[in-house]
């Protein structure tokens, strides 16, 4: 069939053509925006899974929500080497001057560009040309109280233009403790005084420790609905509406085949739908085409982002990886994973730390680790020998 008419969209964060099976979260993003309008204080929404689950692609449409409903938006993306400060300021301005445009003159605007350029300089942040010299309006250095004050002075700005600020943040598990310990007691102000200012995140798993850990109300100030693999119906959905839509139609046995070899994750039905498309001659897309599927998207995601992250591992990360991977694509008992390796827990904790820490592994229980990319127990075992089994069998991970 055409691959100019192929209508699935397997890139990072791409919305897919058939949102399927979310329809719950983003009916919460929704009240969430109106009831902050109408003075209610809303529970902040972050959204928790695996990579490949559709955060990112979730908080986009929160955005669109928020906007369709007349919000100010800022949406940034976490990464390891920037402050919170640095992410927000911009966006912050952004708003402000957004704000500014409703033209509805007052002191709570005043107070808020005051505030931002004090903060901005406090915590050395430029905006474009926009030179933050000396304020009226003090601030602390100190993160948590700072960034309080400014959220706080932002939210009365809005509510007196009767409107909303939504407030996105995307990979939020890699805030530092710091940062993350202030952005939860800004939140915590805003939601005491009712103003209209609501925020979104997402992250890994981890996330909600990390959150707890930082501040122990987090619990009670954010809602952690966890987004995971699709369910059957919804996973149909996914695959079948986008090639309806151009003419075309799924076997059943390819159907199954895809959801099989997929396990329902967003990411991953994308991936085998866009091959599934490029093999298929004619419609129906049959079992075969699916198998093609099969072979063409291991091959690619073994090339691309499965490589990126096994090249971002430390030779003894990957050994403990690759032990991990032996228990499949369910928790590995830590335990069970040092004694894989010839060690005992306290010996190979320091690298499972260092795997949850970058990324590829996270805690779901107590003594449990596991990957934060579904499939990469199978790539794993694709790429690497196990331990004792053969010339690159895992050995003790001591080393680098």
């Amino acid at each position: 069939m055409e691959t100019s008419r192929n209508p699935y969209s397997p890139g990072a964060g791409a919305p897919p053509p058939e949102l399927a099976g979310r329809e719950g979260v983003l009916e919460s993003a929704g009240n969430a925006i109106v009831r902050a309008k109408a003075g209610r204080a809303p529970k902040a929404l972050m959204v928790l899974g695996l990579r490949g689950v559709g955060k990112t692609v979730l908080l986009n449409e929160f955005e669109k929500i928020a906007e369709a409903n007349g919000s100010q938006t800022a949406l940034v993306e976490a990464v390891a080497n920037q402050s919170l400060a640095e992410m927000l300021t911009p966006q912050l301005q952004r708003i402000l001057l957004k704000l500014n445009r409703l033209q509805r003159v007052g002191h709570e605007l005043q107070r808020a560009f005051g505030l931002l350029r004090s903060f901005a300089s406090v915590f050395k942040v430029r905006v474009g040309e926009l030179e933050f010299g000396a304020s009226n309006e003090p601030v602390t250095g100190d993160l948590s109280l700072d960034l309080t004050d400014l959220f706080v002075a932002i939210g009365e700005a809005a509510k007196a233009r009767n409107t909303v600020i939504a407030i996105l943040i995307d990979e939020v598990q890699y805030l530092t403790q710091e940062d993350l310990s202030a952005l939860i007691v800004a939140l915590h102000k805003i939601s005491q005084r009712r103003l209209p200012l609501v925020f979104f995140g997402a992250g890994l798993p981890q996330l909600a420790k990390l959150a707890g850990d930082a501040k122990s109300y987090a619990e009670r100030l954010f809602e952690y609905p966890p987004i995971g693999p699709l369910d059957s119906e919804s996973a149909r959905r996914a695959l079948v509406e986008p090639a309806r839509s151009e003419g075309a139609e799924f076997s059943d046995d390819a159907l199954e085949h895809i959801l099989e070899q997929t396990r329902g994750y967003p990411f991953f039905l994308q991936v085998w739908g866009a091959h599934a498309w490029d093999a298929a001659k004619l419609t129906p897309i049959n079992a075969a085409d699916a198998k093609a599927a099969t072979t063409r998207a291991i091959a690619g995601l073994d090339e691309g982002i499965f490589k990126s992250r096994f090249e971002r591992m430390t030779e003894r990360q990957r050994q403990y990886a690759r032990a991990m991977a032996e228990f499949g694509a369910g928790p590995a008992n830590s335990t069970a994973v040092a004694e894989l390796l010839g060690m005992n827990v306290k010996q190979a904790g320091p690298v499972r730390d260092e795997l949850i820490k970058k990324g590829m592994a996270y805690s779901p229980n107590r003594g449990d680790v596991a990957f934060t990319i579904p499939l990469f127990d199978e790539f794993m075992r694709r790429r690497m020998a196990g331990p004792g089994k053969g010339p690159r069998a895992a050995r003790k991970v001591g080393g680098n």
